[in-house]
């Protein structure tokens, strides 16, 4: 049995921008959480032994976040079955303020939004996405994967031209539409292969 430390970075701080970047490279989960400080959270929780670093800008009133993390090199045969995608073995949640629209962008991750209560966009390759409850204007695109979330008074507007849509319990083929005045928020998901599943009750 192989077993692995796992080291925490923590960054904190207080930022004047309105939206946030996050280039999630190098991770293999990602959750996002509103933060109750009024500061920005990051928390990077890595299994590599070597230095790991948060790396913060700031451009046009834009903050960018990304992840420089080394990945890990198996040295023996035996170990390296083990290791066939995900070589990182990092994962990060980020605490944003409310008032700050996010958006994340990645290869192949994992994504879970906690009931964001802010604008979210998701570009990513592959993975899979829990929106939980959405809460604000949501836009999702993706290649292949999975995509979850809880509706209230959202307007929706999905496509998935090979993946499977499931809303409640019925299924649809390639696309589903709401468009309604009285909803105070809109889901858009775009995507080739990824399966959606959407509750509404």
């Amino acid at each position: 049995m192989v077993s692995f430390s796992q080291k925490k970075v923590i960054k904190k701080f207080e930022t004047q921008s309105k939206e946030i970047e996050i280039l999630t490279n190098g991770l293999d989960d990602f959750i996002l959480e509103n933060s109750t400080s009024g500061f920005v959270e990051i928390i990077l929780f890595a299994e590599n032994p070597d230095e790991q670093h948060i790396l913060v800008n700031s451009e046009n009133n834009v903050l960018l976040v990304e992840f420089k993390i080394t990945e890990i090199q198996p040295e023996e045969t035996v170990f390296r079955k083990f290791i066939t995608k995900r070589l990182h073995r990092a994962s990060a949640i980020v605490k944003v303020p409310k008032g700050i629209k996010t958006t994340i962008f990645g290869d192949n991750i994992n994504i879970e939004s906690k009931d964001f209560e802010e604008g979210l966009s998701i570009f990513i390759e592959n993975g899979i996405i829990k929106l939980n409850q959405i809460k604000e204007n949501t836009q999702v695109k993706l290649y292949s994967g999975n995509v979850s979330g809880i509706l209230r008074n959202t307007n929706v507007d999905v496509n998935s031209k090979l993946g499977k849509i499931k809303i409640d319990e019925d299924f649809y083929e390639k696309t589903y539409q709401i468009n309604s005045k009285i909803n105070q928020q809109k889901l858009g998901i775009t995507t080739i292969k990824a399966n959606i599943f959407l509750t509404t009750k």
